[in-house]
């Protein structure tokens, strides 16, 4: 089908930025609910953000910048626009060449990466914004896994073979670098889009249950990375916590501050800036991997349930969402951006409650890392403008 607009003259196919971008804006069918709750949680990161930094000046370290977090914001937020005024179509039409640029900047990363805390995963850029390619690839997968499941409804074993190595490469790219942690999170956005797409749910089980038993036999036989394999062990041995206390200046001491702080917060919390995480600075990575511990501290059980509800309805929101889109690949899309969300606080807020074993993954929209805010803006852009213009379809998911 030609994509055209109207003029006196008939239809023209369009061409310029308009093959590109949509200039009209929607107002009415916007799910504002969601970008008031994606609103309220950037406002929660600033707060929280600021807070931190007066602590640390108030006890003299040196650590967190609250205007290198605002500049972050501004760099990403316009991204939301981008992915906001996309075409779907013309994004269908480029998901292989998107889903290519972002392998090469994975392969990119050994190269010309920047190494911290024994890992590479960050190339530098201007303006003080170093970029994470593995937080981009999980768009670009989900792009590429919508393309390929737009005509592909995973009936049969042969269909499964092109989106399971669509998600296997970006898989094993970022666990070299290595980032197990963000890798995993491809996993549920996978089988959840999967499932969407049509794939039997006794399938899906049978492959969790074939991927827990794989991941069993790795430990076994201790084929993953040393500190991997101590994590999982430290987590197990800490379920206990006699043997979390008596770690707590070891290897457990990021799992002890983390459940020291949650604990500490009781039902109103402790008030901005007064708990031990920031008056003691010890809790690591508090401003990003560990920001939910500290939000429920300071907020107490009370604001830590605010913010679980506030992001079960920005992911079921989005997910709603897709259901009532027409076009196979748009639904597709809103419905991995919404999976997106969903794992990655599912899997954020798990490590800190010690639920699961310790890794290193943002809060979107709330935790300060740059990479993390332009991918979950563009992202959320593509959502809400996909969900926003409805695409013309006569496929058999429209007539369902």
């Amino acid at each position: 089908m030609i994509e055209s607009v109207g003029s006196w003259k008939g239809l023209r196919p369009l061409r310029g930025w308009r093959a590109v971008f949509v200039p009209r804006v929607p107002w009415g069918a916007l799910d504002w609910h969601v970008l008031l709750l994606a609103a309220g949680m950037i406002v929660t990161s600033l707060v929280f953000v600021r807070t931190m930094e007066e602590s640390d000046v108030r006890f003299g370290r040196e650590g967190i910048v609250f205007a290198s977090h605002v500049k972050k914001i501004a760099v990403a937020l316009p991204f939301l626009g981008l992915g906001f005024f996309l075409r779907p179509r013309w994004l269908r039409r480029h998901a292989w060449t998107i889903y290519g640029f972002v392998l090469v900047l994975l392969v990119l990363v050994p190269l010309i990466g920047e190494e911290r805390n024994n890992a590479r995963r960050w190339i530098p850029l201007p303006l003080g914004f170093d970029l994470q390619p593995s937080e981009l690839a999980k768009l670009g997968l989900i792009v590429a896994l919508a393309r390929a499941l737009y005509r592909n409804r995973l009936q049969e074993l042969g269909e499964w073979w092109g989106p399971a190595l669509l998600a296997l490469v970006p898989m094993a790219l970022v666990a070299a670098q290595p980032d197990l942690g963000t890798a995993l999170t491809i996993v549920p956005v996978t089988l959840g889009l999967a499932w969407l797409a049509g794939a039997r749910a006794r399938t899906i089980g049978g492959l969790c249950a074939a991927g827990l038993l794989a991941g069993a036999v790795a430990f076994e036989l201790e084929l993953g990375h040393g500190y991997q394999l101590k994590r999982i062990e430290t987590w197990a041995a800490t379920l206990d916590n006699a043997v979390l206390i008596e770690g707590k200046s070891g290897a457990a001491f990021h799992a002890y501050q983390a459940r020291v702080a949650i604990g500490h917060g009781g039902l109103l919390g402790t008030g901005l800036g007064r708990g031990v995480a920031n008056e003691a600075g010890h809790l690591p990575e508090r401003d990003c991997d560990s920001i939910f511990a500290v939000i429920a501290e300071e907020s107490g059980f009370l604001g830590a349930s605010v913010l679980v509800v506030a992001y079960l309805l920005l992911a079921g929101s989005l997910l709603a969402a897709a259901g009532r889109v027409r076009d196979r690949f748009s639904r597709l899309v809103v419905a991995g951006v919404g999976l997106y969300f969903a794992a990655h606080f599912f899997i954020n807020v798990a490590v800190n409650l010690g639920l699961i074993p310790m890794t290193g993954l943002t809060l979107p929209l709330i935790s300060t890392g740059g990479s993390s805010l332009l991918t979950s803006f563009l992202a959320l852009g593509l959502a809400l403008g996909f969900a926003a213009r409805p695409e013309p379809s006569l496929d058999l998911d429209s007539f369902r």
